[in-house]
């Protein structure tokens, strides 16, 4: 079963005056550190083929993902449901949906929109004989748990320990990350996908657009001769580079050149082959919305946490209490992309690492990763005992308006595709 593969990037910069999002209040870009990128992964294999499609962007909405989709399957032939589109979670891009005070750039989105579909034609074209390997290591120092849970039994997203009543870490890590790399007929590396569960968030609050240590990490690898490298994050709505332990915080440099080392370390055990099977399956859910509460409306409800400006939370509300009361559900797709008996499950949320863990746990024996902030975003997805403690990330908003239960139903659908998805 001969296998190909291709891979390609594209610039997909915002302008100087852009609006960007991750921080709730309008931002306006006043300065470019360095340029955003879309990047392609085409994986053919027999009869089948497989895309997997990187934004240097905070989401992208299940339109977005379907108009790319449908785009690429009318101009090449390509099967749009085996594409999976995923965002890093960068903070200091462009406005690609509406977030708190700030509105959506229909105007940018078509131009990103355009340059992805030509670049999946480049990727197309740079399709060659290849080999495939697939291998994971453990990273300890770059990621953390940002939920501190208090005194009180109350937790604190960036909660440091310098606050007397600081407890305890909530939660885990998910040190796993895990790495496909594909090389040609001459071992010359094509490109690389690198799967890791943690925020990017640098340059969030600031007028500075960056495509943060994705980006930064797809640089140094690229110094290191993998011409294009793909960052897909892991479950890490509640994880981050700050320690809140100690206080540090790695800059998106130094970001970078940890994870690179993680890749290198990976290709030194890899073994490579030439053929492996190739599967994408996807199921359509409606998630429930919460019960609202007058305190969870008010952001009075115990453990309520609004960061940067809680004004932008009550203008907000308007809106999602109607949105609520007209759609009660959401629809949610979870894909399935595998090779072989390595599967990506792709979430459309900012995904909890307990919940992308179980996913993991319960797909043995087939080796599963998760990809959150694919195929479009319904907002951040706890688990369910976050509830009880409160926090920024289930403090009632637009971006968190989901049921207690919504983040398990999502790892029993991508469970169930998981298992649908071994080879016989």
């Amino acid at each position: 079963m001969p296998l190909r593969a291709g891979f390609a990037d594209t610039d997909i910069t915002p302008p100087l005056g852009a609006h960007k999002i991750g921080w709730i209040v309008d931002i306006v870009i006043d300065e470019i550190a360095d340029p955003l990128f879309a990047r392609i992964a085409v994986i053919e294999s027999g009869h089948s083929q497989i895309a997997f499609i990187q934004l240097d962007t905070l989401c992208l909405r299940w339109t977005q993902t379907n108009d790319i989709r449908r785009r690429v399957q009318d101009r090449y032939g390509f099967p749009g449901d085996n594409i999976m589109v995923a965002a890093t979670h960068n903070h200091a891009g462009p406005a690609v949906a509406h977030c708190g005070d700030v509105p959506r750039d229909d105007a940018y989105i078509e131009t990103m929109v355009g340059n992805i579909v030509e670049c999946f034609g480049h990727a197309l074209d740079n399709m060659q004989q290849a080999e495939i390997g697939l291998a994971s290591v453990s990273e300890w120092n770059s990621s953390h748990n940002r939920r501190v849970v208090m005194r009180d039994g109350t937790a604190s997203t960036h909660g440091p320990f310098r606050y007397p009543d600081a407890l305890y870490v909530e939660g885990p890590i998910d040190p796993e990350v895990a790495v496909l790399a594909a090389r040609g007929t001459g071992g010359d590396l094509l490109g690389a996908i690198v799967n890791f569960a943690c925020h990017p968030a640098d340059h969030g609050g600031d007028t500075i657009a960056s495509g943060g240590f994705p980006a930064a990490l797809a640089r140094e690898m690229k110094d290191r001769g993998c011409p294009v490298t793909l960052f897909l994050n892991g479950a890490s709505g509640n994880i981050c580079s700050g320690d809140p332990y100690r206080g540090i915080d790695l800059s998106l440099e130094q970001m970078g050149r940890a994870l690179a080392d993680d890749p290198s370390a990976a290709l030194g055990e890899m073994s490579f082959a030439g053929g492996v099977s190739l599967n994408a399956s996807s199921h359509t859910i409606q998630l429930p919305y919460r019960e609202v509460t007058p305190e969870e409306i008010a952001g009075t409800v115990r453990g309520a946490q609004r960061f940067v400006d809680p004004a932008a939370y009550d203008r907000g509300m308007p809106a999602l209490l109607k949105r609520i009361e007209e759609r009660k559900t959401q629809p949610a797709e979870v894909q399935v992309v595998s090779l072989g008996d390595w599967v990506y499950a792709a979430v459309p949320a900012e995904y909890f690492v307990q919940l992308g863990l179980r996913i993991k746990e319960e797909a043995h024996p087939l080796h599963a990763l998760v990809v959150s902030c694919a195929n479009g975003m319904v907002g951040y997805v706890p688990h369910k005992d976050a509830f009880l403690r409160g926090g920024y990330e289930t403090t009632f908003t637009s971006g968190a308006a989901l049921a207690p239960e919504a983040g398990d139903i999502l790892a029993d659908t991508a469970i169930g595709l998981i298992r649908q998805s071994a080879p016989d």
